[in-house]
């Protein structure tokens, strides 16, 4: 009898909680997991944040090409060398596309982005990644879009721009072009990623290097024909390529691949932003400052990054008659389950 009061009262609950329209905070909120995963996937784009410092701190100028290729190819021979597992089936095509787009034609249009733009117009650029991972989640992923994200994607490019745009930012209808592909082509890797998963029994790591040992073939040819080997590399910039090839390569690659698989795909494309905020910051650290106007971008990028981890509140009024008929049929057998469990107790 305890055991049908129980239920009664749990469905009593449920059932109030439904007619306010309010669904439970746990759907609204991002659990404790999903936080933890968020913190860890961060870790990638703060990586990123950090190469245009090490590029030209450390790096032999006019060599991009070069760089990228350092930061993909070793990484992924030795990530392939630890986990000793290959792509099956037809993970060798689909490990060849990830590769292309997330390493092979990203890294290119990134360095030509950033050679004919300046810094802060590429960079905001880059900032509209959330918007075409919306766009192309709705295509692909078939989901429904979001305002909610959407609008919070919008202010995070316009929070980037306030942080990286000087007044003297010039445009180039050719990095312009570059910087879009960038994002867009990394985009469509997030995508994917997302939507392909991973197969089974290979985690994370082998993923990253199938992906950065294709991207480092694909630069391996562009190299050699545009830029060659730098003709003089020193203590400072082989520091340079182990931390792009290292935490900036195989560890970031890593746990960003990580993270596309666990996190809902609106939630994992505005990490991104983290990228040039961090590389904004670096700048604090070598002697620049933030004005006004790039401490409010810095914190409404922030803020946006944030608020696309939630879901988008429930609208006033809103009821479960709006709901789904499967949905509503689905809680109705299970109550109904419990109900007689409980009688027969």
């Amino acid at each position: 009898m305890s055991s049908s009061t129980s239920s009664t009262s749990s469905t009593s609950s449920a059932s109030s909680a439904s007619s306010t329209g309010q669904p439970p905070a746990s759907s609204r909120a991002p659990s404790s997991r999903q936080a933890a995963t968020v913190l860890v996937t961060a870790l990638a784009p703060v990586s990123w944040g950090t190469t245009y410092a090490v590029t030209t701190e450390l790096l032999p100028p006019g060599h991009p090409l070069f760089a990228g290729l350092m930061r993909a190819l070793p990484a992924g021979l030795l990530a392939l060398a630890v986990t000793r597992v290959l792509p099956r089936e037809d993970w060798w095509w689909k490990a060849a596309v990830l590769g292309t787009l997330n390493i092979g034609l990203f890294f290119p249009l990134l360095f030509l982005a950033a050679e004919r733009l300046p810094g802060g117009v590429a960079a905001t650029l880059g900032a509209a990644q959330p918007l075409i991972v919306a766009a192309l989640a709705v295509v692909v992923l078939h989901e429904r879009p979001r305002l909610w994200r959407l609008a919070w994607g919008v202010a995070g490019v316009v929070g980037v721009g306030l942080v990286v745009l000087g007044p003297g930012a010039r445009l180039d209808a050719v990095g312009v072009l570059a910087g879009l592909g960038g994002t867009a082509v990394m985009a469509g890797g997030v995508v994917l990623t997302k939507r392909w998963g991973r197969p089974e029994g290979v985690g994370p790591l082998a993923l990253a290097g199938w992906q950065l040992t294709v991207g480092g073939l694909l630069l391996l040819p562009l190299t050699l024909a545009f830029e060659g080997v730098p003709q003089r590399i020193d203590a400072g910039a082989v520091g340079g390529y182990l931390w792009l090839g290292g935490m900036g390569g195989l560890i970031a690659y890593t746990v960003w691949f990580r993270g596309v698989g666990r996190l809902p795909v609106g939630a994992s494309a505005p990490l991104v932003l983290l990228s040039p905020l961090v590389a904004a910051l670096v700048g604090v650290a070598l002697d620049e400052s933030l004005t006004l106007t790039q401490t409010l971008g810095f914190v409404l990028a922030l803020a946006a990054l944030l608020a696309a981890q939630f879901n988008s509140p429930p609208l006033p009024g809103r009821s479960t008659r709006e709901r789904p008929a499967a949905e509503e049929r689905t809680r109705g057998e299970r109550v109904r389950e419990e109900q007689g469990s409980g009688e027969r107790v």
